[in-house]
């Protein structure tokens, strides 16, 4: 019998625990154990991004909290999938805004495609990018971020983080592997879920 994994499912800015339904379906019918995660401020997280989220810490502290209460032999980092943004982690001196990223987003043609477009928007929730805290070398250091194996899934039609930056993104923090999807767009969870869904099975949690 195939083992039972348990998968961490982590949204992107703007987004919550809910962009990830049908990926949690499929993982579920597959027979693993799926936990999605809202980040403080996002989806139903009832923390305010204006006056309580102060730092990419406040953000992530409901994941940190959840990954402690998890019993130790169930911290397999190959059964966890992070979506985190990594595109907030932007050179110093770079800034974004929630609406110029969201009026790329709407853009998306494989998101405008689906009819998840319209839930999308009703339930996207400013979010912060925290520049100058992931400017900080500690945070990225060999020993915390580099001392996880991590795979990078390049979203061939992606419009609001095209190819080239994706592959820049890829030479600067060094993925154990890269995979690519066709035709998926920036919320590739939507888009291309079934894919996604092989890729976390087959070259994430088995590997």
């Amino acid at each position: 019998m195939e083992e039972r994994k348990h998968f961490v499912l982590v949204h992107g800015a703007c987004l919550g625990a809910w962009c990830w339904y049908k990926v949690v379906t499929l993982l579920k019918l597959a027979g693993h154990h799926v936990s999605a995660i809202d980040l403080g401020a996002s989806g139903v997280n009832s923390k305010r991004l204006d006056d309580e989220i102060a730092s990419i810490s406040d953000y992530l502290q409901p994941l940190m909290e959840f990954m402690a209460c998890l019993p130790q032999e169930k911290k397999d980092p190959s059964g966890v999938f992070t979506g985190l943004p990594i595109y907030i982690q932007q050179r110093p001196g770079k800034s974004a805004n929630f609406s110029s990223l969201w009026s790329r987003v709407h853009e998306d043609r494989a998101l405008q495609a689906l009819p998840d477009l319209e839930l999308t928007k009703m339930l996207v929730r400013p979010t912060g990018f925290f520049v100058e805290d992931l400017s900080k070398e500690s945070l990225l250091t060999k020993e915390k971020f580099g001392s996880v194996d991590r795979v990078y899934v390049i979203c061939k039609e992606d419009e609001v983080m095209k190819e080239d930056f994706q592959r820049a993104m890829i030479e600067d923090y060094h993925p154990k592997q890269v995979v690519s999807i066709s035709a998926a767009g920036h919320m590739v969870m939507l888009s291309k879920p079934e894919e996604l869904c092989q890729i976390l099975l087959e070259d994430i949690a088995h590997k």
